[in-house]
């Protein structure tokens, strides 16, 4: 196995590979994010240079998005719609023609044949490197944590806190840590998924008799399920991290 990472600036018919590859890896409700699917190819049209594959022979076997995005304030005040928020952030600056100062991760995939092989800390330095070359002042991350979903009934802001050996409990938190990163917060509402709850059933392959929170396969909290409005809403937590660019 010899990877390499390729930009779709350079190569832009890896598209097609890559949104085949999320569509295998991310649970399908994960797919209904409604700033996603209006903007996604945004990011392949506009920001071609800050989407990056990882390619094995002729196999995209993982991916990394960015979106870089104007943005002066102080990362604590970093705001609870994090991945929403940072994607229109991206989409109006540049529509206005704002020049950006903030590189913002939106999503780590590799394929699960090739998990666990260190492979994603190659995307964490290949995001710090687009940063700092496009001359960019910070590197934020509305990251979601790998194991959270086995812990969905504890929340986000005690999750982070957990430990082992020194270091967050959470690998994919430690990974980011171990590159340098500093954990900021949780944005406790970074993606919200709305849906029937007959969408919700064919997404989930599950039935939801009646009102209440349910327990969902991938989801990282119990999604709230509202049978008399025939409604069901899910709020995404993730983690706020930031790596410094010196």
């Amino acid at each position: 196995m010899n990877p390499r990472l390729i930009t779709l600036q350079q190569q832009p018919d890896l598209a097609d590979a890559m949104g085949e590859l999320i569509e295998g890896i991310w649970p399908t409700f994960m797919l209904q994010d409604p700033i996603a699917s209006q903007h996604w190819g945004r990011l392949y049209s506009t920001f071609g240079e800050c989407q990056v594959a990882l390619v094995d022979g002729d196999r995209v076997i993982g991916q990394g998005n960015t979106i870089p995005i104007p943005w002066d304030g102080d990362v604590e005040q970093l705001p609870d719609e994090g991945w929403d928020w940072a994607f229109l952030q991206g989409i109006d600056g540049a529509d206005r023609g704002t020049t950006p100062n903030t590189l913002v991760g939106l999503q780590i995939a590799l394929d699960p044949a090739y998990q666990g092989k260190g492979l994603s800390a190659q995307f964490v330095s290949h995001f710090r490197h687009v940063a700092q070359t496009m001359g960019l002042r910070r590197l934020v991350i509305p990251l979601r944590p790998t194991l959270k979903h086995l812990y969905p009934l504890t929340p986000i802001s005690r999750y982070i806190t957990w430990t082992r050996d020194g270091l967050p409990f959470d690998p994919w938190l430690r990974v980011h840590v171990r590159a340098g990163a500093r954990i900021v917060k949780a944005c406790e509402r970074s993606m919200t998924i709305a849906g029937t709850i007959a969408q919700w059933e064919d997404w989930t392959q599950m039935s939801f008799p009646e009102t209440g929170k349910y327990i969902v396969p991938g989801a990282l909290l119990p999604v709230e399920m509202d049978c008399e409005n025939d409604s069901g809403v899910y709020l995404e937590p993730n983690v706020w991290v930031e790596h410094q660019l010196d």
